[in-house]
């Protein structure tokens, strides 16, 4: 099946695979795409033929966060509307990492804020060297609300503060140093590797991966409620509509030093 945004496989064994189709944006998100991607992991969570998911990204890019032409367009909306939005971040967020099959993110190139928040909700992560990292949302006058929950479950909230707060970029083996990542593997080995990662799947019953994977989530409770869902979601459209939020976006648009960022003096 093929959507606009996104490419959506399955193989005779049960994989299913989701590529994110944006590469002209970096594979950037905007409402669309959380949307379409929400509702297809839900049908293949409930195809009892479906075995694993693949998350993938077209051309250059694995996943570059949101989508600037969306934000821009978001900033001349209503409260409604951002509200919205943000809950259908943190929505496809939740459904991904309470997807009751095991998921594989296979990472190349840019991954920043939003696919940054892929690689925290998988099960497992691999990342070829080149990968580039960032939780970059302070660097734009936003916050990462939606995906702040599963940041401090997949890397920790020592790692979570340092990188969410100072909007550093970092590379594959940092990834892989922090537990963003459970390995770097050169780009001639990916496909033998996500291969023998989804021949380990198979050779597990569907039915204890499904109840393991619950458990784990449950007993750390990194299960989100829906009423954790609305709190994340007001946060994060809360500081996107706030004066920072617009300076940040309309500072990267314009390619210029937000109004925060001093200059050095020489």
């Amino acid at each position: 099946m093929s959507q606009d945004t996104f490419l959506t496989e399955i193989d005779p064994r049960g994989i299913a695979t989701l590529t994110l189709n944006r590469p002209e944006v970096a594979n950037a998100y905007d409402e669309a795409l959380l949307l379409g991607m929400t509702a297809a992991m839900q049908r293949l969570a409930a195809d009892t033929a479906v075995r694993a998911l693949v998350i993938r990204g077209a051309g250059k890019h694995f996943q570059a966060g949101a989508d600037l032409n969306w934000l821009n367009h978001l900033s001349r909306q209503g409260p409604e509307a951002n509200y919205a939005a943000s809950v259908s971040t943190v929505r496809f967020s939740r459904t991904l990492n309470e997807f009751p099959k095991p998921t594989i993110a296979v990472i190349h190139g840019a991954c920043f804020g939003g696919g940054v928040g892929i690689a925290c909700c998988v099960d497992v992560a691999l990342a070829t060297p080149e990968a580039q990292f960032g939780i970059t949302e302070v660097r734009v006058g936003i916050a990462p609300t939606p995906i702040s929950t599963f940041m401090v479950g997949a890397i920790g909230l020592r790692q979570t503060r340092r990188y969410a707060l100072t909007g550093e970029r970092f590379g594959a083996e940092e990834a892989a140093r922090i537990g963003l990542v459970h390995e770097v593997v050169p780009s001639t080995q990916m496909e033998a590797r996500l291969a023998a990662v989804l021949d380990a799947v198979l050779a597990s019953a569907p039915g204890a991966i499904t109840a393991t994977k619950l458990s784990f989530l449950g007993a750390n409770g990194l299960l989100l409620d829906d009423r954790q869902l609305t709190l994340l979601a007001h946060e994060g459209w809360m500081q996107r509509q706030s004066a920072e939020g617009q300076e940040g976006t309309s500072a990267f648009r314009e390619k210029r030093r937000p109004t925060w960022h001093p200059r050095t003096e020489t």
